[in-house]
Formats: structure tokens, C-alpha cells, sequence
């Protein structure tokens, strides 16, 4: 197997991925609007995230969406983490579970951080109408 072939395995996987974890529908409009000059981030973020980590046996996808999830909320990023949201719920995380990663992130990374999450969780919440 070429290197390339090898890179060409790896972002189908992570362009697979992306797309049950995050919904086609997102994935293809991220695609379809990505320019001259995003496009290799494009890339980069398919293969490399999507490919070459969430493709990993050592954590299932609900464990992952749940470290996403709290490393967004450190990170302070709102856009992210709407995104993450949404695919938590498609890999099964409960309402219960969200409400647990960012009670626990008040801790370690600050009240303000999870107060900002919960507010973004409860409004994709209310967008998918998840009960």
C-alpha cells in the first residue's frame, strides 16, 4: 500500500465518521463552503481528526464526545462546541450526561466556562428536540 493510498484510507474513514457522528448534512455544507484557502483545513481536519482518532478502538464514540466536550468548554469555544453537542446526542449521550461533563468542568475549568456551555447545550437541545 502506497502512502498515499494509505492517506486517501484514512480520510475516507474520517470523512465516514465525521459525517454519523456530526450528520451529513453538516459535513457536506462544511465541504461545499470550504475555499481555496480553507480547504487543506478542511482536509486536515478529516483525516487527521476524524480519521486518525475517532476511528480508534480505545474509546467508543460516547466517551469521545464527552472529553470533546469538556476541552471545548476549557477552551472557551462556543462554535465547537454546538457542533460537539450535537453529535454527543447522535453517539447517545443523555441529557444527563451533558448536564454531568459541564457540572464537573465548573470545577476544573471555571463556573463561567460551564455557564456558557450549559446555555449552548440547552439550546441545541431545544433545536433537536431531544426530550
Amino acid at each position: 500500500m502506497t502512502n498515499e493510498t494509505s492517506h486517501r484510507d484514512t480520510f475516507n474513514a474520517g470523512l465516514q465518521a465525521r459525517k454519523e457522528v456530526l450528520g451529513e448534512a453538516h459535513v457536506e455544507r462544511s465541504l461545499a463552503q470550504a475555499t481555496e484557502f480553507t480547504q487543506p483545513m478542511q482536509e486536515l481536519v478529516t483525516e487527521y481528526c476524524w480519521g486518525a482518532i475517532w476511528t480508534r478502538e480505545g474509546l467508543d464514540r460516547q466517551t469521545r464526545s464527552l472529553l470533546n466536550l469538556a476541552l471545548l468548554t476549557a477552551l472557551n469555544r462556543s462554535h465547537e462546541l454546538a457542533v460537539h453537542v450535537r453529535g454527543a446526542i447522535n453517539n447517545g449521550v443523555t441529557k444527563q450526561q451533558l448536564q454531568e461533563v459541564f457540572l464537573q468542568t465548573a470545577i476544573y475549568v471555571g463556573v463561567p466556562a460551564a455557564l456558557e456551555s450549559f446555555r449552548i447545550a440547552e439550546k441545541v437541545i431545544e433545536e433537536m428536540d431531544v426530550q
